[in-house]
């Protein structure tokens, strides 16, 4: 099987996006500022009656992109069962990683490597270890919840579409499928996470503003990846030939 280029394609399509996916949820655990990290100054937005809102961002937001070309390119060649397929698949590995974590969590420490001097600061690397990994249930699950809604609404609109537009138009059902998901993706997870869970309990306003800055940059960054989406598209046209290819994108159509 692995002879045929249209499966040797979806094999590294699959590995990228699983990896892809499983690196923005470890990574995400981190904050960043993405105006201080562009050298601009820190905006201060005011919305919903939230004052001081900037663009804080999941460093999760560095490889979710690369997930939603992925599905569209599996998408575009492959059709929707094979995205669901793959999403289910990944959601429940996402599960498992979570889960791998949560029991070496419980591991204890060997006395040598808790304390350690680490470019000149004290660390306990237990303590540094949970708090990095030890991300709370109501945040996996509303990560989880909302990968799956994303992606189910990136299959939906992306064919949708396409079925009203045909081959041509491949920004527009890319990164329209794209947009819309990305805003089921962000209030979705926040509304899990932080509205939801008890601990937090943030306002319908706090979940609403926060939500649409999120938005607005996952917006932005959609638009910026077009053309690598239309780069990738011409590289395995080139690999896969004209009339592999046109025979594929029709398969998956008529899905």
């Amino acid at each position: 099987m692995l002879k045929k280029p249209e499966t040797r394609l979806l094999v590294v399509l699959a590995m990228f996006f699983v990896s892809n996916a499983l690196l923005s949820e470890f990574i995400g655990v981190k904050i960043f500022s993405v105006e201080a990290s562009l050298g601009l100054r820190k905006m201060d937005i005011n919305l919903l009656g939230v004052p001081g809102l900037s663009f804080n961002m999941s460093a999760g937001v560095l490889t979710w992109p690369l997930v939603f070309i992925c599905t569209d390119i599996i998408n575009e060649y492959y059709g929707v069962k094979h995205v669901r397929f793959l999403s289910v698949s990944t959601a429940i590995l996402i599960g498992y990683a979570f889960l791998v974590l949560a029991l070496a969590l419980q591991l204890i420490p060997a006395d040598f490597w808790v304390n350690q001097v680490i470019a000149g600061h004290a660390i306990n690397m237990n303590v540094a270890f949970a708090g990095i990994f030890g991300q709370g249930m109501w945040i996996i699950a509303g990560s989880i919840a909302a990968f799956l809604f994303g992606q189910l609404v990136d299959v939906l609109v992306f064919h949708r579409i396409k079925r009203l537009t045909g081959e041509k138009a491949l920004w527009l059902r890319a990164t329209g499928s794209t947009v819309v998901s990305q805003l089921v993706d962000s209030f979705v997870v926040i509304f899990i996470a932080f509205y939801l869970n008890p601990q937090y309990h943030w306002s319908w306003q706090m979940v609403a503003a926060i939500g649409l800055v999120n938005y607005s940059y996952k917006f932005a960054v959609a638009l910026l990846m077009t053309p690598v989406l239309y780069l990738l598209h011409a590289l395995i046209d080139k690999y896969l030939g004209k009339e592999l290819s046109e025979k594929m994108t029709i398969s998956a159509l008529g899905e």
